[in-house]
Parts: structure tokens; sequence; C-alpha cells
């Protein structure tokens, strides 16, 4: 079955539903048990598909998006919670204790970040962050007590491109776990399981959803870590509604034509922005001229929509401040992946320690939505009128 095919037939059966195409919502707390024997089998086989004991451990409704979302990526089941954070967090304390030590890349999610130095860090787990172009190097950094190596392709905010099939191949010889973020791509444009990636923790409020209207994380596991994964997500009682679940497993079945106009429109955008005299560079791993192009064409099929740029030097904050606030068709505001194009303000700098930022004036996130390309290159031109009158 090609992915396309994937996308649209996993996950639902009509012939159980009365012909219904999509699954229905399976509203549940309590699930009844009919006797003593059926109880003691739902709590021995509770992880497993078709066995529900519980609300918060998932429903029909639940499984369906699981089942189609694990055969989309390339893994062997995935599990639903309530947000993107949420599964970095449950994928990452799965293999943790007191006393291990994490690699976590520098160019990596600042809330991740924060769960790490602020969080684990209080339970006597270290974390050391990593340069992400360091490739196959990672095995200088592995010690006796290294559980994860965390990757992030591309890089939040700069969009770094990592080597993953040689990081893998270094912590998998070190006996280490290597959990990825791969919101970016989706599990589409990118197959984590198929470039040595264990676990794959990610948003499914940006591309899965796509509207903009749900908060959900999704956790995808090989078969060797199932079992610590989907226990891990259960204990911090982090569950999604059904509802946001019906929700998420609509937005799964268009995703590809979603986010081919998502790529088609950043590429467009990005292309322009390269041309305008304001801008030091554009950081789109589909642009050439990009550091890390070579490897994101090597194990990428396509890009999302979410890229950044830089100003040169000299721009007042009162010249960016003209060019942001009187946007038409880009909303300004946190995350990504919806319908709509954003622009953000953003500073790397805070947020690298093995590393450093150099730009020379402010970084720009650019999520390219799904209003006309045409549009959003003259809403962005007058922006830079904006920006230029204001000098």
């Amino acid at each position: 079955m090609k992915e396309d095919t994937k996308i649209v037939h996993k996950g639902r059966d009509p012939a159980a539903n009365h012909g219904i195409i999509n699954p229905p919502v399976y509203r549940a707390s309590t699930i009844a048990w009919g006797s003593v024997a059926e109880m003691r089998y739902r709590r021995d086989h509770r992880w497993e598909p078709g066995v529900y004991t519980y609300g918060r451990h998932g429903t029909p409704t639940h499984e369906a998006l699981e089942e189609a979302f694990a055969a989309v990526s390339g893994g062997y089941r995935s599990v639903a919670v309530a947000s993107g954070l949420a599964a970095i967090n449950a994928a990452m304390l799965a293999f943790l204790q007191q006393g291990d030590h994490v690699l976590m890349v520098d160019s990596v999610y600042g809330p991740a970040r924060n769960f790490c130095d602020n969080v684990i860090g209080r339970f006597g787990v270290e974390t050391t962050y990593y340069d992400p172009a360091i490739g196959a190097g990672i095995a200088d950094l592995i010690r006796d007590n290294t559980r994860i190596v965390y990757v992030e392709s591309p890089g939040s905010q700069t969009f770094e491109i990592q080597d993953i099939p040689a990081i893998s191949a270094a912590a998998h010889e070190a006996g280490c776990v290597v959990i990825m973020d791969d919101t970016w791509s989706a599990g589409i444009y990118f197959k984590p399981f198929e470039n040595g990636v264990d676990v794959c923790a990610m948003a499914a409020t940006k591309y899965i959803v796509g509207h903009s209207d749900v908060m959900m994380g999704l956790i995808t596991s090989n078969e060797e870590h199932w079992d610590r994964v989907r226990p891990s997500a259960a204990v911090l009682g982090a569950n999604s509604g059904p509802d946001d679940i019906y929700l998420a497993l609509r937005g799964l079945r268009t995703i590809k034509v979603r986010l081919k106009r998502h790529q088609e429109t950043g590429i467009a955008l990005a292309r322009w922005l390269q041309a305008r005299p304001e801008i030091d560079r554009v950081l789109h791993p589909a642009l050439p001229e990009f550091p890390g192009h070579d490897l994101w064409k090597r194990d990428f099929t396509g890009a999302s929509g979410l890229f950044s740029f830089v100003l040169k030097e000299g721009f007042s904050d009162g010249q960016i401040t003209a060019l942001l606030d009187g946007m038409q068709f880009f909303a300004m505001g946190a995350s990504w992946g919806g319908f709509e194009s954003l622009i953000l303000p953003a500073n790397p700098a805070p947020n690298r320690t093995a590393t450093s930022w150099h730009g020379p004036g402010q970084l720009i996130r650019i999520h390219a939505g799904l209003e006309d390309a045409e549009d959003l290159i003259a809403d962005l031109d007058d922006g830079f009128g904006r920006l230029n009158d204001a000098g």
C-alpha cells in the first residue's frame, strides 16, 4: 500500500461501523467490564489493540488515529497525548532514571530544553548540548551513562539539518536510544524509522491537525521500545480527548495535499525574500544556498511551510515593529502548521550553549499558509515598505 493510500484508508473500517466512512467518536471515562475474568484480561492486556480499560488509556477513536499515523510514519505503534511537549516529555521519561545522561541537540525546541534544564535536571539527569552539525562525531560525547541521543531536524528557528543516519548509527553502537522531534516534516517528508530513529515525538497540533484548533502530540515507537513508551505516556495522565482525536484524524486524511501547497508557497516566499536588499540570508533547507541543503536533499522528500529569514544589521526596533504590525494576511502568533500564514520575531541566542547564534539583524520566522502566494508576497512587500519608511 502506497503512502497516499495509507493516509486515506488506515485507521478506519466502514464495514464495522454500518458503512460509515469516518470512525465514530467514543467519549468515555469508565469502561464497564462484564465479569471479573474480563476485568483481569483487560488489565493484563491494556496496551494491546482492541483492548480498552479506561478513558485515559484510550478508546477506539484514539486507536484509529494511532493506527493510521503509525502506518504512515513507518513506526510500530503510536500513542496520542495532550500536546507536542507532552509527547517529548513522555518519550524521554520512558528511558531515564537518576544518574543518567542525555545528549540534546543545541537547536532543540525551547520548551524541550527547559524540560531538560529545569525538570529532569532537578532529579539527577544531566544534559549535554551538542552542535547539530556533529554527525558521527556524536560518538565522542557518549558516556557510559548516556541513555538518550535526541535529534531535531531541521532545528528550531534556524533549521539546521542533522545527519540522522550517522548519529543513529553511533548512538546504537553505544547502546543509546535515539529520540527525534519530527514535527517539521510531520512524518511525511522524512521517515524517522528508516533513518535509525527509535522513538519519534511530535506536535500533531501542527500539520496533522492542520487547522489551528487542537493541541495534541503523537509518540511513535519501533517495536523494540514500545513496551517502555506506552506506559510512560499513560503515567503522565496527559491524554487527548476523543473529539480532538477525531479532528486530528480528519486532518490526517488531507495532509499530503496541504503539505504540498505549504511547500510550494514556502519556497516561493523564500526565493522572493532572497532578492530583498533588507535581508542578510534566508534559512530554508530546500534552497541550494542553505548550508544543510545536501543533507536535506538526501534524506527528505519535501519541505514544509516553516522557515526563517535574517534582516541585515542596522534596522531599529521601530522599523521592525513597523514591518510586523501592519500585516494583512500574516498573523503574529506562536505555533504553526495551520491553514493561515504566520510571522514571528525570534532570538535563538539565549537558547544556544554548545554553539552560538550569528545573525547581524533580527531573525523572523515565517509559516507559509494556504493563501495565494502572490497575496502573501504583496503583504510582505508592503511590510518592507513600512520598515524602510520608518527609518
